[in-house]
């Protein structure tokens, strides 16, 4: 197999772990402090997979990223707002302390309600 070949959607395909340097994946700028900003795919990764389609990973630039947006006060709030609404029963309105299971639609007592009434 080369070094690269041409995929299908045009950019350049590395095969998984050799990529050149100088081309990070979302996850890998996050981790040095950096997002995409815009900056278009330049190339991507592939591994190849027995019984199903490869994985794909975009690549970027990293001289072309910017530096992450810090939180601000009113962003902190709406996370907070949002996490809330994901930990509070929509059936006895309550704050469970975790994240409910979106299988269950309810906390753990509420769901369980019902099995125990039959």
């Amino acid at each position: 197999m080369g070094q690269t070949r041409r995929a299908s959607c045009g950019i350049p395909t590395y095969p998984w772990r050799l990529a050149p340097a100088g081309l990070a994946t979302r996850r890998q700028l996050r981790a040095l402090g950096l997002r995409p900003g815009g900056a278009p795919v330049v190339a991507q990764v592939e591994r190849r997979r027995r019984r199903r389609g490869p994985l794909v990973a975009y690549l970027y630039r990293i001289d072309a990223a910017r530096p992450v947006r810090p939180m601000t006060p009113g962003r902190w709030a709406a996370l907070e707002r949002a996490n809330l609404a994901r930990r509070t029963c929509p059936t006895c309105r309550r704050d469970t302390g975790y994240v409910i299971p979106p299988t269950l639609g309810a906390c753990v007592p509420c769901a369980d309600a019902p099995a125990l009434a039959a």
